[in-house]
């Protein structure tokens, strides 16, 4: 799914690591790394869409091949991950809540 057709109630699950999610990530979004996803299925919305983010969407894509196995429907990869939502002006905060870069 284009980052530009992610909707404000979209669940957004970025699913990068602690220092990739502290230096920038969206204001709205979900912070689960991906390894860190079996045990913590149950944080994942099954009642509402979700769009799951990394840095460019290999990891992401590998999360919602998973999701899905595992039962979830509503679930959709954010083409081109952080780097694109940057790209195309949507807002990236650091841990602080200042503006953000993607690493």
């Amino acid at each position: 799914m284009p980052v530009t057709e992610i909707a404000d109630e979209t669940y957004l699950l970025d699913v990068r690591e602690d220092d990739e999610w502290a230096a920038g990530h969206a204001p709205t979004a979900h912070h689960l790394p991906m390894m860190e996803l079996p045990a913590r299925l149950a944080e994942v919305p099954t009642d509402r869409e979700v769009a799951v983010v990394c840095r460019s969407g290999g990891r992401s894509a590998q999360v919602v091949a998973y999701l899905i196995n595992n039962g979830w429907e509503q679930v959709r990869n954010a083409d081109g991950g952080m780097r694109q939502w940057a790209a195309v002006g949507r807002p990236v905060v650091d841990a602080n809540g200042q503006p953000g870069q993607v690493i």
